[in-house]
């Protein structure tokens, strides 16, 4: 458990920090130029790494499902996406709203059981943390205003 927690811990502020990085390449070079050397970085670095810590059982993925291939297409997404929505809205407001819609599409594909995912009973309990960290959002961007720019 504890583990677990550290991991999820330095996960957010390695996206974070990742995130920050990513919107000040986006400002010395353009969208699609960032969102290349992000993942051609990220498959570099990936690919070394699993090289040396797995070998040749690196490429064993014969039982995958074909459908998950396309996790480095939503990656585009993801990077696109998110560099934009910082750019626009700053760091913390936009991560925010980001870590959000995770916990709201997680807890609703949880609760359906898709994507292989072990279904989970839905709760009211469940419902009320979403709803108190949406209330957070909204109390925190009420009062900090920022000047907002067009997406590239």
């Amino acid at each position: 458990m504890l583990a677990g927690l550290l991991l999820a811990l330095m996960a957010g502020s390695l996206v974070s920090l990742q995130n920050i990085f990513n919107t000040k390449v986006n400002e010395h070079a353009g969208t699609w130029t960032t969102t290349t050397i992000v993942l051609g970085m990220g498959f570099l670095a990936s690919f070394t790494i699993g090289l040396l810590i797995e070998g040749g059982h690196l490429f064993s993925i014969s039982r995958m499902q074909p459908w998950y291939w396309f996790s480095g297409v939503i990656g585009v997404g993801v990077v696109i996406s998110l560099v934009q929505g910082i750019r626009l809205l700053g760091p913390t407001y936009a991560i925010s709203i980001v870590l959000t819609s995770q916990l709201v599409f997680a807890l609703l594909w949880d609760s359906l059981g898709w994507f292989g995912l072990e279904q989970v009973p839905f709760t009211l309990k469940q419902l009320a943390g979403v709803l108190v960290i949406v209330a957070g959002v909204i109390v925190f961007k009420i009062g900090g205003g920022r000047a907002t720019q067009k997406a590239v």
